[in-house]
């Protein structure tokens, strides 16, 4: 599994608040657990804080959602 490095961070946000549910599950997935629960975190802070541009805030929504549904839905 390919690991994601810290000069990589804004390529790793560029693709969690993208809208695309396969994206963002691909890259969150490919992270540690303490990775993700920190990811988690950050995005409901996005989500629930306020300051946060409105655009970055439907994207962390849908980020979340994307990371929640994960192993649901159909196979295509």
């Amino acid at each position: 599994m390919e690991k994601i490095v810290s000069c990589d961070l804004e390529n790793l946000w560029d693709r969690l608040l993208s809208r695309d549910p396969h994206q963002v599950r691909d890259v969150f997935f490919s992270l540690t657990t303490d990775e993700q629960n920190a990811i988690r975190a950050h995005l409901i802070r996005m989500v629930n804080e306020e300051g946060w541009h409105p655009e970055q805030n439907v994207s962390a929504k849908l980020a979340l959602e994307a990371i929640s549904q994960q192993g649901l839905g159909s196979c295509a």
